[in-house]
């Protein structure tokens, strides 16, 4: 038997990892999956969804759903994290607060005052999940979808023996279009990255030899790609690799591009390209929206894709139940693995998935500039992460004050004061701090 358990089934990933499972040769019938999410209306959705696509996909999997986890958990050989804590009632706080100092966020989910207060909301929640997880299926692998990435996996490392990889699609989304940018088959591209989640750097890109940075960086003066990718392209002119992450993303993790009015009107454009507040503005509808779409989608006015998508999860699964090696990009703890980065951090690498489990490689050195820009967000999730094992207010100030995006913006003062309105509008959703 094979048991695979989603905790937050109500996320819009669930349909696609649902999805990806029964594409996997060789799985046999003798399937569960588990459902598991606080939101019992929510829950009831994920579910009559998974029992269509693995009825139309012709399976005779088990589902099982519950909003208490302790009644799913036993027995999974996968948890996948993919929680939201309190994120519709916190999304303006995070982004207007902030924005009366000057701070102005695009997604504000992984660093700055967004990724700050989104972090103190999720790990005591997750460090809950944790024990359980200890408790009823301890033999499992977790793969962490739940942002912030680097911090949810940097506090499991930290608290739990159990394997844990966290999965993103930044690295393959963004493989893709470097291959599109530079009009070539992807499967002739050749690529080499690794960082952080979110600021990975594709630090070789070649076709048949040949380095392409000097093509990509022609074609970035066509000012129609510069629009597609305006921060990205930007910082690789100047930096000489490309990132892994969005223009909208990217530009809250480094201090360069929203500091100033006419940096963002320069750079980083609107919607998902680095529009201030475009997260905080829309994020509640798209929640409604996928929530109505997967009422659509039972109901049969809505086709079911069975296109596998390029998340890993799958992947993973079925590498390790068929004996069937394979490459993902993973984020892990860093054991050595990115020679200049913090050993106590959480590194993404390639990593080798087979039947004994996941195997990070060694990249070696990063180019010392981009390690340093790494390392300022490390620092940050280090600090974040232990205010919430510590229980430590400082240390969670502390990461604000680092925070690339807010210390290039506001005085220490201005961070200080702004720490402590949003502690003070967040307080019925975080645990207290000392």
């Amino acid at each position: 038997m094979n048991k695979v358990t989603i905790i937050g089934a109500g996320s819009s990933f669930t349909k696609d990892i649902v999805v990806d499972m029964t594409n996997i040769a060789n799985l046999g019938d003798d399937v569960i999956i588990g459902l598991i999410d606080l939101d019992p209306v929510r829950l009831d959705l994920a579910r009559q969804l998974v029992e269509k696509v693995v009825s139309l996909a012709g399976r005779k999997w088990r589902v099982t759903a519950s909003t208490d986890r302790k009644e799913v958990l036993p027995g999974s050989n996968f948890v996948i994290n993919q929680i939201e804590v309190h994120g519709l009632q916190t999304v303006k706080y995070e982004y207007e607060i902030p924005l009366k100092y000057g701070v102005k966020q695009c997604i504000g989910d992984t660093l700055g005052p967004g990724g700050l207060f989104k972090t103190l909301r999720t790990l005591p929640a997750w460090l809950d999940i944790i024990r359980d997880i200890e408790a009823y299926c301890p033999e499992c692998v977790i793969l962490n979808y739940t942002n912030p990435m680097s911090a949810v996996t940097l506090a499991t490392v930290k608290t739990t023996e159990i394997p844990v990889v966290g999965l993103c699609h930044s690295i393959q989304n963004t493989s893709a279009q470097l291959a599109k940018y530079l009009d070539i088959p992807y499967e002739e591209l050749k690529w080499r990255a690794g960082g952080i989640n979110h600021m990975s750097w594709f630090v070789e890109l070649s076709r048949n030899g040949q380095d392409l940075y000097p093509e990509l960086k022609e074609r970035m003066k066509n000012p129609e790609l510069l629009r597609r990718d305006p921060v990205r392209l930007d910082a690789m002119k100047y930096l000489g690799a490309f990132v892994s992450e969005s223009s909208g993303h990217f530009s809250e993790y480094i201090p360069y591009y929203r500091k100033r009015e006419d940096l963002l009107e320069r750079h980083c454009g609107v919607g998902y390209n680095g529009g201030t507040g475009f997260y905080a503005n829309n994020w509640p509808i798209w929640r409604q929206e996928n929530d109505e779409q997967i009422l659509r989608r039972i109901s049969g006015q809505e086709e079911i894709s069975f296109e596998s998508s390029n998340e890993y999860a799958a992947v993973i699964m079925d590498a390790m139940i068929n004996h069937t090696p394979k490459v993902i990009y993973g984020n892990v703890a860093n054991t050595g693995l990115i020679d200049n980065l913090s050993n106590d951090g959480v590194v993404e690498v390639a990593c080798l998935i087979d039947r004994n489990g996941i195997h990070p490689t060694h990249f070696g050195k990063l180019p010392e500039h981009l390690a340093a820009l790494c390392r300022s967000n490390m620092a940050f999730f280090e600090l974040a992460v232990t205010a919430v094992l510590n229980n430590d207010k400082e240390a969670a100030m502390h990461a604000l004050m680092i925070d690339p995006l807010t210390s290039a913006v506001c005085s220490l003062d201005e961070i200080q004061s702004m720490f402590n309105e949003l502690y003070e509008a967040e307080k019925p959703f975080i645990a207290e701090l000392r």
